[in-house]
């Protein structure tokens, strides 16, 4: 009986033995396709001494197995086919921004099998962009995302070449960056990049598919497509007001809006790619998330005193976008000065200030969902559309005949609050009106690291 045990148990050794070195086979096998990709994707675009190297791609002729298993539901499309997959495989596509757009949009180019994509993203992934950034996550926070989306890809598609460029896009790079794409997703969210890619991509003659969305609402368009498809300048020749600029940072997204956006960017590049379908080019799509619309809305052609794309342009290299605008391409600083300085009081004077007796105002002008987030000790609110209400002010200044105490006024980064400001001193040019430098930002980082922060 003893001797049954025995071997029995020497039985079930050999069986573990034999599963472990299965096990072990299998995870070298894993560990040398994960070295192959990371010798294939890590390497920066960036040599030692700065200089960009071109991306670089493979040409395919025919699909393999894997290729026809992989992409089958889309191969049988009548209007797709072999064809239509071997053109995506042979495709490269430059996504400029890492963000709620580019992220849906990577990963259905991705999945879809375009061979070679190219990511831009000078940022980090914060936990303030999990919502709507669907390929980071909790794990990669703090990585740049330029890096934490081509992990992501790679476990969507191994087969996928991907190159990371985790830098800031401006007019030395670009030109260069992108001559080695066919198709460029702009996904980015502030104006100076807007520019910037639109007059790249025009004077290379590469379709420019370009994406937005704020609070419940999205754009799409195509730009320098076609004959007489019109470029970004053609529709918007000058620069907005810095001050009149709104990004999701500070307006707000609701992620589903940003996916939806940017699955049709996806789209829009697959149809140019394969030849498919009627692009969205002199037309723009409007989407109205609170009622789920689409309204697809008809844009003028070619402005034939365009600077960039007429045929006696005016502009023939790139320029300082960040000047032409008036604001910066990082839009995590998306800052105006609209007031001298004696007009503003930094928080640390309004830190004492507070600890004083001192009789004051403290105007809140954020939205009512921003300020039930958080406020300053006692802070009222009053939203930025009631301040340039004029009919409101005069209200209000009946209520402050009696009051001689300065007035205060904060906002979430200290944008808004100038802007109030500018526009109450004209109204009330006798009274003390300041702005808090900075806002409830700089309460946080230089005050108070308790206090929340959105």
């Amino acid at each position: 009986m003893i001797a049954a045990a025995a071997k029995s148990l020497e039985t079930e050794k050999a069986k573990l033995r034999r599963e472990i070195a299965e096990l072990q086979a299998a995870l070298n096998a894993k560990e040398q396709n994960l070295r192959e990709l990371q010798s294939r994707t890590a390497a920066s675009p960036l040599d030692p001494e700065g200089d960009l190297q071109p991306a670089t791609r493979e040409q395919y002729e025919t699909l393999n197995n894997d290729d026809i298993a992989r992409y089958s539901r889309q191969l049988i499309l009548s209007d797709f086919g072999v064809s239509g997959q071997l053109k995506l495989k042979n495709s490269a596509v430059l996504i400029v921004g890492l963000g709620g757009l580019g992220c849906p949009a990577a990963q259905y180019l991705c999945s879809a099998g375009c061979g070679n994509l190219g990511l831009v993203d000078y940022d980090e992934v914060e936990q303030s962009n999990l919502h709507r950034q669907t390929l980071h996550t909790v794990a990669r926070c703090g990585l740049s995302k330029a890096e934490s989306a081509r992990i992501a890809l790679l476990e969507l598609n191994p087969h996928c070449r991907i190159t990371c460029y985790t830098r800031l896009l401006n007019s030395l790079n670009a030109m260069q960056i992108i001559r080695a794409y066919d198709i460029v997703l702009d996904c980015s969210d502030n104006v100076a990049t807007r520019y910037l890619l639109n007059d790249a991509c025009t004077m290379l003659r590469k379709p420019l598919v370009s994406g937005s969305a704020l609070k419940l609402d999205g754009q799409l368009t195509v730009y320098s497509y076609g004959a007489q498809g019109p470029c970004y300048r053609c529709i918007y020749p000058v620069p907005p007001p810095p001050e009149a600029v709104t990004n999701c940072g500070d307006g707000g997204v609701l992620g589903a809006v940003t996916g939806t956006i940017g699955a049709m960017q996806a789209l829009e590049a697959i149809k140019i790619i394969v030849g498919l379908g009627d692009v969205l080019a002199g037309r723009m799509l409007i989407f109205d998330g609170s009622s789920c619309q689409f309204r697809n809305i008809k844009i003028r052609s070619k402005r034939p005193n365009c600077h960039v794309c007429s045929a006696q342009p005016l502009i023939t290299g790139l320029i300082d976008y960040e000047l032409f605008c008036g604001m910066s391409a990082n839009d995590k600083d998306h800052s105006v000065k609209l007031l001298e300085p004696e007009q503003r009081i930094n928080v640390l004077d309004y830190q004492k200030l507070m600890q004083t007796t001192t009789a004051h105002l403290l105007l809140d002008v954020r939205a009512p969902a921003e300020f039930e987030i958080c406020q300053l000790p006692d802070s009222v609110n009053v939203p930025l559309a009631h301040v340039l209400d004029d009919s409101y002010l005069q209200r209000f200044a009946q209520q402050l005949e009696s009051k001689e105490f300065p007035i205060l006024v904060v906002c979430r980064r200290g944008n808004d609050s100038q802007i109030a400001v500018q526009h109450m001193r004209t109204r009330f040019p006798d009274h003390s009106i300041r702005d808090l430098e900075g806002g409830l930002h700089a309460w946080t980082n230089q005050v108070d690291q308790s206090f929340p922060i959105y």
